[in-house]
């Protein structure tokens, strides 16, 4: 799952900034908070592919690298690694640029399979185009 690249692979998706509301006392960045973009990042793209609604069916093999502290901007980039007939896997990497200075440093990367939906909620076909 880990990858020793220096740079982002997938499609910059989401951007937000990591505010103190988001940390604890010492200044760190709740998991949570990350995975939570994380998650909304895996949806807008895979909503984008399927062309519907999608919902998370499971995260996969996540660790977390380095921390993110208040002040820097996270940065998610996607990629789409299988489309199947009602869900999608994408590979999903978190950066950090560390107050705004330009030193660019992934924090952690994770696996997170999205399912489409229909208007009843019920799986939808991914259009395989």
């Amino acid at each position: 799952m880990t990858k020793t690249s220096d740079v982002p692979e997938g499609e910059l998706t989401l951007r937000t900034l990591a505010m103190p509301g988001d940390a604890n006392p010492a200044g760190d960045i709740f998991g949570g908070w990350v995975m939570a973009q994380m998650d909304l990042a895996a949806g807008i793209r895979a909503g984008e592919r399927a062309r519907c609604r999608v919902v998370t069916a499971a995260v996969k093999e996540m660790a977390f690298q380095r921390p993110v502290k208040i002040g820097d901007t996270l940065s998610i980039y996607t990629e789409l690694t299988r489309i199947g007939r009602t869900s999608l896997t994408l590979q999903v990497e978190a950066w950090v640029n560390r107050s705004r200075i330009g030193n660019k440093e992934k924090v952690t990367e994770g696996t997170f399979i999205m399912v489409a939906l229909d208007a009843e909620g019920k799986p939808a076909q991914v259009p395989q185009d």
